[in-house]
This record gives C-alpha cells, structure tokens and sequence, in this order.
C-alpha cells in the first residue's frame, strides 16, 4: 500500500512561484512514473508533468517553460516547482505515483489570484 501526501500549496499572486512536494511511504519502485496532474471543477483531470523511472520528463502544454518536476528516490519525494503562474494555474493538483497499479494523492489546492 502506498500513501502520497502532497504539500506547498495555496495563494500566490499571478507571476509568483509555488513549490509543491510530495512525500510517498509503503513499498516505492524507483523504475515507476511520477508525475503531477490538476483538476478544476467541472473538468477533467489533465497532466501537469510526469517522470519516468529513467528521469524521461513529460508537460502540459500549458506548463512547458515555467513548471519543472523533479524526484529524489532515495527520500521518496516527487516535486513539482511552478514559476510565472498564471490565474488559469488555479486547480487542485494531485500527487501520481504509477507503481502498483497506481496511486493518488489526496490533492492541495493552487489559487493564483490578484
């Protein structure tokens, strides 16, 4: 059983930065896919960013240029860093981890509001 747990989130002006972390206990494969991904009401869940287990790195549209991921295996932590937010960053974002079938995160909220 794995549990992620997400942190960093909350208000940031339109142009701030956010870091998001996500720290994973129970059994973790180093050779999984993490990854990041945010729902707003009403939408579907979308892909932010994902990592392969070989450190491949995926964005969303969206995101290319101002989000990075990262991961630290050994520390069992997944980061997402968000530069230059927009208002249309505002979502709750969900912590992936793609071992075991697959697991969630129960998700932090981003508001990017003047």
């Amino acid at each position: 059983q794995v549990q992620l747990v997400e942190s960093g989130g909350g208000l940031v002006q339109p142009g701030g930065s956010l870091r998001l972390s996500c720290a994973a206990s129970g059994s973790i494969f180093s050779i999984a896919a993490v990854g990041w991904y945010r729902q707003v009401p009403g939408k579907q869940r979308e892909l932010v960013a994902v990592m392969t287990g070989g450190g491949l790195t995926n964005y969303g549209t969206s995101v290319k240029g101002r989000f990075t991921i990262s991961r630290d295996n050994a520390k069992k932590t997944v980061s997402l860093q968000m530069n230059n937010l927009k208002p249309e960053d505002t979502a709750v974002y969900y912590c992936y981890y793609g071992g075991g079938g697959g697991n969630w995160g129960q998700g932090t909220q981003v508001t990017v509001s003047s």
